[in-house]
C-alpha cells in the first residue's frame, strides 16, 4: 500500500466532508471521549460520523485535521495490519496537525484492534465504526479495555424518518389537518421500516431484498463459513413466521425438520449467534421463568419492520409488536426488556416501570378483554406504574378495577421516543 494512495483518500475525503449537508441524528458523543459506533449494515453508523464531522468543523476545527477513513473504499481492498500504520504517517506528511481519526468499518482489517490501541495510548481522538457485535464487543473487553465507549446506531426513530421527509411537527398536531400526513407517511414506516436509504427509493421491497441478501451472505454466511445456507434461511424465516411468540430452538429445530432439513439444535443455536452479531435479530425472555427456561425458551424479533416484511404475507400483528419491540430496544436496551407468561401473557415488561400490551386493533370483544384482563392479572404481582395497550389506530383511557390503562395508536406512540 503505497502513501500516495493515502493521502489521495484523506484529501478528498477532507474536500467532501466540509461541505456535506445533513439531517441530523437524535444522538449526542461526550466531547472527549473515544468512541465505538455499532450496528446494523446502512443503519446509518456513517452518516453519523459526518455528522460529528460537520459538528467538528462548524465549532472552529480545520477541515484539515479530519482524517477519516472508509475500510470498505474498493481502494484500500487488499490493506494489511503493517499497512495501518502509513496513515498516519501519511497524514503527517501533508498536515503539521494533530488529527481526529474517523476510522469507518475498521474490523475489515485484521489485528485492527492493536494499532487503534496504540493511537488511543498516544492521546489522540478516534470514532470507529463497524458492523459485527461479536467481533467489537470481544475486542474492546479484551484489548481496548476502558478506551473506548460504545454506542448502537439503530434505524431511524419515526421523528427522525419524518425529519428525513422534511416535515416538521406543528404544535398540537394532532388536532390539525397534518395528522392525517402524519399517519400516511407512518404507514410507509411502519412497512418498510427505518433504513435511511429506503426513503430514497420507489421500489423499496427491491432495495430491502438487496440488503439482506448483502447481510446474509456477506455478514454471516461468508463471516462465518457456514455450510448449510438453506437451513440459515430457513431459520430465518421460521422466526420471522414465529415473531412475537415464545418459541425454543429445539422446537425450531422440529419445524424446519418437517420440511425435510435435518439440523441440530446446537447448529441453530451457532447459526442465531451469527444474526445476533450482525444486529439483525434479537431475543428477549420470560421475567417469570427459570434461569434455564429463559436461556430456552425466548421471543425473537427482527431488528427492522422492513426487513421483516420480506418473509410475511399478512404481517400486520407482526410489524406492529416488532416496532414496539425495537423502538423500546432504542431506549432501553434488550437487556432490559421482557415479556411475562404465566397463565397469562404480557407482551413486554420494563421492571417496575411497564406493562405494555400490543394488538393491532381491539375491535372484537374477546381481543379487548383478553388485552385488558392479562394487565389486571399481572399488575399486582409486577408492580409497574403505568399500563398500556399499543395498537395501530384506536385511541381511548379505560379505568377498570382502580386501574388506569391506557390506548394509544402505535403511530403517536412512537413519537414519544
Amino acid at each position: 500500500m503505497k502513501k500516495k494512495t493515502f493521502k489521495k483518500i484523506i484529501i478528498e475525503y477532507q474536500e467532501y466532508l466540509s461541505d456535506i449537508k445533513l439531517v441530523r441524528r437524535h444522538y449526542t458523543v461526550e466531547k472527549n471521549a473515544n468512541y465505538v459506533f455499532v450496528g446494523q449494515r446502512r443503519v446509518g453508523k456513517t452518516y453519523f460520523m459526518y455528522q460529528i464531522i460537520t459538528d467538528l468543523i462548524k465549532s472552529g476545527i480545520k477541515k484539515e485535521q479530519i482524517l477519516y477513513i472508509n475500510f470498505e473504499d474498493e481502494r484500500l481492498l487488499e490493506l494489511k495490519t503493517d499497512d495501518l500504520q502509513l496513515i498516519i504517517e501519511s497524514y503527517k506528511e501533508l498536515f503539521d496537525l494533530k488529527p481526529i481519526l474517523f476510522f469507518d468499518e475498521i474490523q475489515n482489517v485484521k489485528n485492527w484492534e492493536k494499532f487503534v490501541r496504540r493511537l488511543s495510548d498516544q492521546k489522540y481522538r478516534i470514532y470507529i465504526t463497524g458492523s459485527n457485535a461479536e467481533l467489537l464487543s470481544k475486542e474492546i473487553a479484551s484489548t481496548l479495555g476502558g478506551r473506548f465507549l460504545v454506542k448502537e446506531i439503530h434505524g431511524l426513530c419515526f421523528k427522525e424518518f419524518l425529519e428525513f421527509k422534511n416535515v416538521k411537527l406543528q404544535k398540537n398536531f394532532e388536532y390539525k389537518e397534518q395528522k392525517y400526513q402524519i399517519i400516511k407517511l407512518f404507514e410507509d414506516f411502519f412497512y418498510y421500516g427505518g433504513f435511511p436509504e429506503t426513503i430514497n427509493f420507489k421500489n423499496k421491497k427491491e432495495y430491502l431484498s438487496n440488503l439482506y441478501q448483502k447481510v446474509f451472505y456477506g455478514d454471516i454466511v461468508s463471516r462465518y463459513k457456514v455450510n448449510n445456507n438453506f437451513a440459515l434461511k430457513l431459520l430465518i424465516k421460521k422466526i420471522a413466521e414465529n415473531t412475537n411468540d415464545a418459541t425454543s430452538f429445539n422446537r425450531l429445530k422440529n419445524i424446519i425438520k418437517a420440511v425435510g432439513v435435518n439440523v441440530g439444535t446446537s447448529t441453530l443455536i451457532n447459526y442465531f449467534s451469527y444474526l445476533e452479531d450482525a444486529f439483525f435479530i434479537y431475543d428477549i425472555k420470560n421475567y417469570n421463568s427459570k434461569f434455564a427456561e429463559k436461556e430456552s425458551i425466548k421471543k425473537f424479533y427482527f431488528a427492522d419492520n422492513g426487513i421483516l416484511n420480506l418473509f410475511l404475507l399478512e404481517p400486520e400483528s407482526k410489524l406492529i409488536e416488532t416496532l414496539v419491540f425495537n423502538t423500546l430496544r432504542a431506549k432501553y436496551s434488550s437487556e432490559n426488556i421482557y415479556y411475562y407468561r404465566d397463565k397469562i401473557e404480557i407482551d413486554f415488561y420494563l421492571p417496575k416501570k411497564e406493562l405494555i400490551q400490543v394488538s393491532y386493533d381491539l375491535k372484537f370483544e374477546k381481543t379487548r378483554n383478553r388485552e385488558i384482563n392479562a394487565i389486571l392479572k399481572a399488575k399486582d404481582e409486577l408492580k409497574a406504574t403505568k399500563y398500556t395497550i399499543i395498537t395501530y389506530n384506536e385511541e381511548e383511557i379505560i379505568e377498570i378495577q382502580n386501574t388506569k390503562i391506557e390506548v394509544v395508536p402505535v403511530w403517536k406512540w412512537v413519537l414519544k421516543f
